[in-house]
């Protein structure tokens, strides 16, 4: 797996300095570059290896996980602001808004939201306008007021509420904040070739709660530097995870279970899911 994440990263890095080279060299472009620049490309690895599986070229599918890259950067950009989470680290640089300032870091992520479906509607991702129509479709849904940005407010709101979220509401809360755009990548490479998207979906849905289930166990055993990011802030704030509820050795085992999950998914694939189910077992294994 190890060779295909380096492939992928290389090949998103130069994917994203070509469609950003238009944009110029104002602070907003420069802030965009920045802000994709790094991570783990879980998300893009997900895409394009759902397209591998399903017959879909790289080629093709370097658009929607570029996308999906541009999407995930301008929700980090947003929950970094002080309004937010107010983070002054992210993959161990000075976030947008503290290496510029509030407003270019807005209009940053505003720009990358707007970037991520510009490229997941290319002409060149998926070969059809119903395939590209349906691609776009399900990420406004999974980025959007059903999704991502719901978990984001529920999440806010458990900051200030009275009776901590119990495990239920966590789940539910998580399914959105992060889950929900580990399901579209997942599931895009069957969307592109009009496939079933059930063995991906369930795959996914288990490895987006392993997924925050480990960002918990890392905000409670990592280090800053490893992280390239503040540990420790749940804990600080009283907030209700993973790891509070269930404790530290039942969370890694809860993780665990369900990546066995998502691996059994994956069964009707045989051999052909491999690397996906090695990218599962990374998300639990991983320190940042």
């Amino acid at each position: 797996m190890q060779d295909r994440r380096a492939d992928v990263a290389s090949r998103i890095k130069t994917h994203l300095e070509m469609v950003l080279s238009p944009f110029g060299g104002g602070n907003v472009a420069q802030g965009m570059r920045y802000a994709t620049l790094g991570g783990k490309r879980v998300r893009a690895m997900l895409v394009m290896e759902s397209a591998r599986l399903h017959g879909v070229s790289d080629d093709r599918s370097i658009w929607p996980a570029t996308g999906i890259e541009a999407m995930h950067a301008y929700s980090l950009v947003h929950d970094d602001l002080p309004c937010m989470d107010d983070d002054d680290m992210r993959r161990g640089q000075p976030t947008v808004h503290v290496k510029w300032d509030q407003a270019t870091a807005v209009l940053v992520g505003d720009a990358l939201q707007s970037l991520a479906f510009e490229l997941v509607a290319h002409p060149d991702g998926a070969a059809t306008p119903e395939a590209r129509a349906e691609l776009v479709l399900k990420l406004a849904r999974a980025a959007g007021g059903q999704g991502m940005v719901l978990g984001q407010a529920l999440d806010i709101a458990a900051e200030t509420a009275d009776v901590p979220l119990t495990l239920e509401e966590i789940t539910m809360l998580q399914s959105g904040k992060t889950g929900a755009l580990i399901e579209w990548s997942a599931t895009s490479g069957a969307v592109m070739a009009g496939a079933d998207i059930t063995p991906m979906q369930i795959y996914a849905r288990a490895l987006g709660l392993a997924f925050q289930i480990q960002d918990d166990v890392i905000d409670v055993t990592g280090s800053a530097e490893a992280a390239g990011k503040a540990v420790g802030k749940d804990a600080a704030a009283g907030k209700a995870t993973f790891v509070s509820l269930l404790g530290l050795d039942a969370a890694k085992t809860r993780a665990a279970h369900l990546v066995d999950q998502a691996c059994d998914a994956l069964s009707v694939y045989d051999k052909d899911a491999d690397t996906l189910r090695q990218i599962a077992r990374f998300v639990i294994a991983r320190k940042t």
